[in-house]
């Protein structure tokens, strides 16, 4: 599917800022940027025209429509997406797999039909239109409301594993199985009427990815664009981002450096700041050396 919309020029600057961290490195002739997010290739053109392609291309377009002050046309609630909203369930989610710096966290959150009201009244229902300011100011209500598990991995234990057996979506995989597992089996009475992922592989793909898990949870359903279908994902998705907002804050603070997130061309020259002060060997602990910013930043190191 392909969707092409116009937007103000303030929304095209929200758009860059967004999409900064998703951007594909290659260079086009008449084009600002091109990013990919999940299933959803997004090329915005010096014209001002925007072009969403991909299975949920009108629902990125959606949005950006909507931020942008757009009319848009009412959408036809399907009973599919009633039925995954006004429910009771399990929801997991993911960040920072797209920083360069910082962790990677997954969570899983349980959220009721009675929080429903509380979580629309916060926001959390257009959790992606989220930035981090509102994140770290209402996600400190919903941690006290709602029940979760979350898994942080830092980038000294990714960069052990990665290439090893491992890529992005194995260690995702692993990572989802955990929290939801553990959410299912350590917390005690919880009535809930699906287990949610972000589908971020296929059903038979995840599964593979952690059949050597000694615990594996099972009765999954996969969905792409989860967060704006379900409340539990949607919750999963601030609390995870929360968390890695304060991890991000830590690792700069140790650092003496104010780390960018995303990986564009700022996140090089922060690179190459760490190797002056802290040496070569400072990346493994703190970047994901499979980025091609670990390439840029040490082949324009100065010795």
């Amino acid at each position: 599917m392909n969707v092409v919309i116009k937007v103000s020029d303030k929304t095209k600057e929200k758009m860059i800022k967004y999409y900064a961290s998703k951007k594909r490195d290659k260079e086009i002739p008449y084009v600002v940027f091109q990013a990919e997010e999940e299933d959803t290739v997004i090329t915005m053109y010096t014209s001002g025209k925007v072009m969403f392609q991909g299975t949920s291309a009108d629902v990125d377009a959606t949005m950006w429509k909507e931020i942008d002050g757009q009319n848009v046309s009412a959408k036809e609630v399907t009973e599919d997406d009633k039925k995954y909203y006004y429910c009771s369930s399990i929801g997991s989610d993911e960040v920072g797999t797209g920083d360069y710096f910082g962790p990677i966290v997954v969570t899983s959150a349980y959220v009721t039909k009675d929080d429903i009201p509380f979580l629309e009244e916060l926001g959390i229902k257009d959790s992606k239109k989220l930035d981090d300011e509102k994140i770290l100011k209402i996600a400190p209500q919903v941690v006290k409301k709602i029940k979760y598990k979350s898994i942080i991995l830092n980038n000294s234990e990714y960069n052990e594993k990665y290439g090893v057996g491992f890529n992005i979506n194995k260690l995702k995989a692993i990572m989802h199985n955990k929290v939801l597992w553990q959410m299912v089996h350590e917390e005690k009475d919880l009535v809930y009427d699906y287990i949610i992922v972000d589908e971020f592989a296929r059903e038979q793909r995840y599964y593979d990815y952690i059949k050597e898990t000694p615990n594996i949870q099972k009765g999954i359903t996969f969905m792409t664009k989860a967060e704006d279908k379900n409340l539990a994902v949607a919750c999963a998705s601030v609390i995870s981002r929360y968390i890695f907002l304060k991890e991000f804050d830590k690792l700069s603070d140790s650092l003496h450096i104010p780390l960018p997130k995303g990986a564009g061309p700022q996140v090089d020259q922060i690179g190459e700041e760490v190797v002056e002060k802290y040496g070569d060997d400072k990346l493994r602990e703190v970047a994901k050396l499979n980025f091609k910013n670990t390439e840029r930043i040490l082949h324009t190191m100065i010795y």
